[in-house]
């Protein structure tokens, strides 16, 4: 039986371990959006500690999807420069290196990318009660969008790394498009969820498509909004088993349409999210939120609830997180 420390093959890709540090955003890029050396030595560090997997934290596909000033892009070939000195970082020191790649429509400023904000619809985003009201896509527009997604996925191939992920999760672009709560929306994009998932699917064909063959393409849903009214667990297993059959050879599960908030919610809370899931799809299974215990980490692999396991908050208070798991599971194998 597997547990955190086993290894794992995802389309080729072998990880020495399931210990997974997830996209965490650091706010040391560039005005730019450009790589700072801060911004290597952080996931560098994590790497060294043993991870098996480092995503990096969230970057902009688009200039008008772009989150906060000191958020990475991979928007420009002007960030390839330094996404080449992070992703061979991470892999110089023994762990698969993956970019997560994302719109925050809404969860944006227009103020920050000189344009209106743009969304399913002309909603405010529910966990932004002071945020601006978007402009609604329009229908002509998903394309370019779409294809923004591809050219950021190429250029992460470029830069080295093992892996892409699309961003689908905390409410950002395409979280907006699956939540009920955020698109309103009367065309082909909008009402059921066959629709509200389209632009999901559209992504992971165009990043697919653009890749080359047997490229790892991981995908973090939102399975949950928390929300009343919003996306509920059904709709995301429904969307979770899409994904799986359109090529996503990961599905990483975490929730909450404002973010992944954990504050009082206790250890391990989205791990019936990932459990439910895994019951519906034939791929491995990540969850992140509530697991920064050695030893219920280690509990939801062997238990079989998730097939890796995200580790972010504590990961990001004590860097040597990993190296420290690792030692205390081993031991604890040799005494057993």
């Amino acid at each position: 039986m597997p547990d955190l420390l086993s290894p794992l093959s995802v389309q080729g890709l072998t990880l020495r371990n399931r210990i997974v540090m997830p996209p965490m955003w650091s706010g040391q890029a560039t005005p730019d959006g450009l790589i700072t050396p801060a911004i290597v030595e952080y996931h560098r560090r994590r790497a060294a500690s043993g991870c098996g997997l480092v995503i990096v934290e969230h970057a902009f596909v688009h200039p008008r999807g772009r989150h906060s000033s000191t958020q990475i892009g991979v928007h420009a070939d002007a960030a390839l420069d330094g996404l080449t000195r992070l992703a061979s970082a991470i892999r110089q020191e023994g762990a698969a290196a993956c970019l997560q790649i994302s719109h925050a429509g809404s969860r944006g400023s227009s103020r920050l990318i000189g344009a209106p904000l743009l969304a399913p619809s002309a909603v405010r985003h529910p966990g932004e009660p002071e945020g601006e009201i978007p402009e609604a896509v329009p229908e002509a527009m998903v394309p370019e969008i779409v294809r923004a997604f591809g050219d950021a996925a190429v250029r992460a191939q470029a830069a080295g790394f093992d892996a892409v992920e699309i961003h689908a999760a905390h409410g950002f672009l395409l979280g907006q498009f699956l939540s009920p709560l955020t698109n309103r929306r009367d065309d082909q994009y909008g009402g059921a969820v066959e629709h509200r998932a389209r632009l999901h699917l559209e992504v992971l064909a165009e990043v697919r498509a653009r890749l080359a063959p047997g490229t790892p393409v991981f995908v973090r849903l939102g399975a949950h909004d928390e929300m009343p009214g919003g996306l509920e667990l059904d709709d995301a297993c429904w969307t979770a088993g899409r994904l799986a059959e359109g090529g996503a050879c990961l599905i990483d599960v975490s929730g909450g349409l404002q973010g992944s908030r954990g504050v009082g919610k206790g250890p391990g809370y989205f791990v019936p999210y990932a459990q439910a899931i895994k019951a519906v799809v034939p791929v491995p299974v990540m969850v992140t939120g509530g697991l920064g215990e050695a030893d219920l980490a280690d509990r939801v692999v062997r238990e079989g609830r998730a097939d890796l396991v995200g580790v972010g908050r504590a990961m990001l208070n004590d860097p040597d997180w990993a190296g420290k798991a690792i030692a205390r599971l081993s031991t604890a194998r040799r005494a057993g």
